[in-house]
């Protein structure tokens, strides 16, 4: 016989785990503000990169292989709940991303949220003996509640936790607590002294049928660019994989290759997360190859080892790749950074309802179509898969399998 447990357990234990996810997105965010605040100006810390990439991976070889998949492992365990995420994955992602910013390597902050929450949350599981079906809505609350916290974006975060992990077998009814556990995280986040990023989109045109197919336009771009973001993470970690064969020396080596290339190159706007970039990306113009320098920087560090998540990266892609458009989509540059901001981002994580939201959430209604045209025809061109190895297959994607198997 099933125990059951009351509305006020529930209700209880999804306070807790948004003040707790809130709590440890809030510790991250100011730990990671400070690293790139003391990097900035120090930028011979870069020098540092093979050293810190020893470090991590010296760390994940000799504690964290239980913990190494990252965010794949927390959908693996949502499809087929089997062990419990060990809760050091918590301190070790936390670290390991805020080592890797320190040092300039070019990555983001999503995936440390949402790894943290969920392993905080899923730690209830164990602690009262829940069923398959109750610790995959534990997951679900952890993964919302550490998104929302870390981008602002509640809405878009609970929707997030159902599309990223295919929706279609999970019961509706169940969006009450992972919604209240993202509001919680967030405004715990906000208590806690933590100030997101305001970006702005002022106006939009009409709809009409030009300003239609300038959105198809750009959303196929963002498709392509969301594809070639996602084949680019699988293709370096595949080829650090096969060359290198002991993981601790991966990011070592990658280390070394990056602050070779910061050092000599200048390109040192590409480190970290890169938000002053994406803010410029808004206003005025910019490099039309700084989408494609980022996505080969973020691809490389991820596919190397560091820590980190896509979804910034992917905002700047987006954003910069919307600012290269506007050169001859004859929409605001604004409107098409934001269009493309959350595009992108939808096309590689497979999650164009939430990325809509998101784009609301972020920029206000005025460009809500737009936005959600971009978002719908990027998720359709960024071919199979996304960032993550363990979603399943989606549907309604033009499938770009040959791209694939050349790339992977």
């Amino acid at each position: 016989m099933k125990k059951k447990h009351p509305f006020y357990f529930w209700s209880l234990l999804t306070i807790i785990i948004g003040i707790l996810s809130g709590a440890a997105s809030s510790l991250f965010l100011h730990l990671l503000h400070w690293a790139t605040d003391f990097r900035t100006d120090r930028t011979w810390m870069v020098l540092g990169l093979p050293a810190a990439g020893l470090l991590i991976g010296w760390a994940y070889y000799r504690y964290g292989q239980d913990v190494v998949k990252g965010n794949d492992q927390i959908i693996d365990e949502y499809k087929k709940p089997n062990k419990i995420i060990p809760l050091k994955m918590a301190p070790m992602v936390l670290l390991g991303t805020v080592i890797t910013h320190l040092f300039g390597g070019s990555a983001g902050r999503e995936g440390t949220a949402v790894q943290m929450g969920s392993s905080i949350a899923d730690q209830f599981s164990e602690k009262f003996s829940l069923k398959a079906h109750h610790r995959r809505l534990i997951l679900m609350m952890g993964m919302s509640g550490g998104f929302a916290s870390v981008f602002g974006t509640p809405w878009a975060a609970a929707i997030f936790a159902f599309e990223v992990l295919r929706y279609d077998s999970f019961k509706w009814i169940r969006i009450t607590p992972i919604v209240f556990a993202a509001f919680i995280a967030h405004y715990t986040c906000l208590l806690l002294g933590v100030h997101h990023t305001q970006y702005a989109v002022d106006w939009a045109p009409s709809l009409h049928l030009t300003s239609i197919g300038w959105a198809i336009l750009a959303g196929i771009f963002c498709g392509f660019s969301a594809m070639l973001f996602s084949q680019s993470n699988h293709f370096f970690k595949s080829q650090f994989n096969r060359w290198i064969k002991n993981p601790m020396f991966r990011p070592v080596v990658g280390g070394a290759i990056l602050a070779l290339v910061f050092w000599f190159s200048g390109l040192d706007r590409f480190m970290g997360l890169g938000v002053p970039v994406i803010e410029s990306a808004f206003h005025e113009q910019l490099s039309p190859f700084d989408f494609l320098i980022k996505t080969i920087f973020t691809a490389f560090t991820l596919g190397a080892g560091f820590k980190g998540g896509e979804v910034t990266p992917l905002f700047f892609v987006g954003a910069t790749l919307g600012n290269a458009l506007s050169l001859f989509i004859p929409l605001p540059m604004a409107l098409l950074a934001g269009m493309c901001f959350i595009a992108v981002f939808a096309g590689a994580t497979n999650t164009p309802i939430a990325c809509t939201v998101m784009g609301l959430e972020l920029f206000g209604p005025s460009g809500g179509l737009f936005f959600l045209i971009a978002c719908v025809v990027s998720y359709v061109f960024s071919g199979q898969p996304g960032i993550y190895n363990a979603q399943p297959t989606m549907p309604f994607k033009i499938p770009f399998g040959r791209f694939k198997k050349s790339m992977r």
